[in-house]
């Protein structure tokens, strides 16, 4: 990765940022608390595909229906987010594979 890539990326982000900052408050907090749970528990290419500028074109299309944050996911923001990655590879299944893979010692 060279340094046009990073400059690139940040380019990027900070226009994902911009567009974020666009949708009405209500919106915004939803989707700060979606970010933190995918950063916490999401798949593992979180930062590689397109999982967080598709939530802001969903939720920019919600806005233009005129429909609030709750009417298009429901009362669960985590549920929603796990019905998102449903079937990707995620830091959770990571985290407990390493669990499995190596067994600490036995008790005796």
């Amino acid at each position: 990765m060279g340094i046009q890539d990073v400059i690139e990326g940040k380019k990027q982000w900070r226009a994902h940022v911009a567009r974020v900052k666009a949708l009405p408050p209500d919106y915004q907090i939803v989707y700060k608390e979606m970010q933190k749970y995918l950063f916490k528990v999401g798949p593992i290419d979180l930062s590689e595909g397109r999982l967080l500028p598709d939530i802001v074109d969903f939720f920019e299309e919600g806005v233009a229906s005129g429909k609030g944050v709750l009417q298009l996911i429901g009362p669960d923001v985590a549920a929603f987010c796990d019905d998102l990655i449903k079937g990707t590879r995620t830091y959770a299944d990571v985290y407990q594979e390493s669990f499995t893979a190596n067994p600490g010692p036995t008790e005796k």
